[in-house]
């Protein structure tokens, strides 16, 4: 008798496959993570922690509008965005401080 049950074979003929559109962007120092042409929607972001970090997300570029802003510690950042995700009409630009790194998935 298996202790869990039986095993699942996963090859079946019934099994369907899907496709995602989620793309994954890794930053470590401030930059365009999407063009400014294309919109974006963010549903996820995760940051190594450094005491009073900052994550700032914006649209529009550099000098564009916060959308999202996170302050964070040593724990670091880990945010699963609900729904559709977070909506920036102007591409994705990372502004961090104080952090190693971020890496943000996107539609």
């Amino acid at each position: 008798m298996e202790p869990f049950g039986a095993p699942t074979n996963f090859k079946e003929k019934n099994m369907s496959s899907f496709s995602s559109d989620q793309s994954v962007a890794h930053a470590t120092a401030d930059g365009q993570m999407v063009p400014t042409t294309q919109r974006a929607r963010v549903t996820s972001i995760q940051a190594e922690g450094i005491a009073a970090a900052f994550v700032v997300l914006k649209s529009g570029g550099a000098a564009g509008t916060a959308i999202a802003t996170y302050k964070f510690g040593t724990e670091g950042l880990n945010i699963l965005c609900p729904g559709s995700g977070i909506l920036f009409k102007e591409g994705v630009y990372v502004d961090l401080k104080d952090t190693p790194g971020v890496t943000v998935t996107f539609t």
